[in-house]
């Protein structure tokens, strides 16, 4: 399986600065070529959110230069990613806290991170940034940690409510500004002509569902350049519908 990899990011219409994070990495294996993507959301309106996204960021990089070799050579690296990606979590979250602690500041990130194989995808995730995979249709592969989306799934809100809801926004965790951080793991399979789209809340908030799916289906990202096109196509929209967020998206179409 190989891979067309794409990813934008904007400062958006309001902020000073991007508070959003990114990179993704496309590394060769005996298993064939597989792609590692991790995206954060520096917390809006604390200080020095890009500080605390570029961490995490950084750190989920440095595990993969010293164990994802390790991992995938396992017998169970489904097991080993959870443990190995829970203990770095924990990691992150004290370093930031404490960094941010000794300058009395706040500081959080959101997290999701993303493993794709030929044959298997993990994901872990903390806060709002979610992962999507587009096929026959468009499907969220991550849990929001907000609070309407958790009464969304207790049967206090319906999905329309959530959308008007003022605490839409309001994150149960993140890193950095938690006292502790139970990140949510996600594992399937992979198949070939689909589409793995990551992005920030500031991407998704002024799309719909269905411009997403027409946009990043994967009869349209043929290649990088047009996966790029299409990504800030999207993002033209977002800002003209006065998104006020750090825009950013990730897009990993599979062939």
């Amino acid at each position: 399986m190989d891979y067309i990899v794409s990813a934008t990011t904007d400062i958006g219409n309001t902020k000073r600065t991007n508070q959003d994070s990114y990179h993704v990495r496309v590394y060769r294996s005996n298993a064939g070529k597989i792609v590692f993507s991790v995206l954060c959301d520096g917390m809006g309106g604390f200080d020095h959110g890009e500080i605390a996204s570029a961490y995490v960021v950084r750190s989920f990089f440095n595990w993969a230069d010293a164990r994802l070799a390790t991992v995938l050579a396992s017998d169970n690296p489904d097991s080993l990613l959870r443990s190995d990606w829970s203990r770095l979590i924990d990691h992150c979250n004290e370093a930031i806290a404490q960094f941010a602690a000794r300058g009395r500041l706040v500081m959080g990130t959101t997290l999701t991170a993303m493993l794709i194989t030929p044959q298997r995808y993990t994901i872990v995730n903390v806060g709002d940034t979610r992962a999507y995979v587009i096929a026959e249709e468009l499907r969220q592969l991550t849990y929001d940690q907000t609070v309407v989306a958790h009464e969304v799934r207790q049967g206090i809100l319906t999905p329309e409510e959530a959308k008007r809801d003022p605490r839409r926004n309001v994150l149960l965790q993140c890193i950095g500004a938690s006292e502790d951080v139970y990140p949510d793991f996600f594992f399937g399979g992979t198949r070939e002509n689909v589409v793995y789209m990551m992005c920030t809340d500031g991407f998704r908030n002024e799309l719909t569902e269905e411009e997403l799916f027409t946009y990043l289906h994967p009869n349209q990202l043929v290649s990088q350049v047009v996966s790029a096109e299409q990504e800030r196509a999207l993002i033209a929209t977002a800002k003209q519908r006065q998104e006020r967020d750090n825009i950013s998206v990730i897009t990993i179409r599979t062939f």
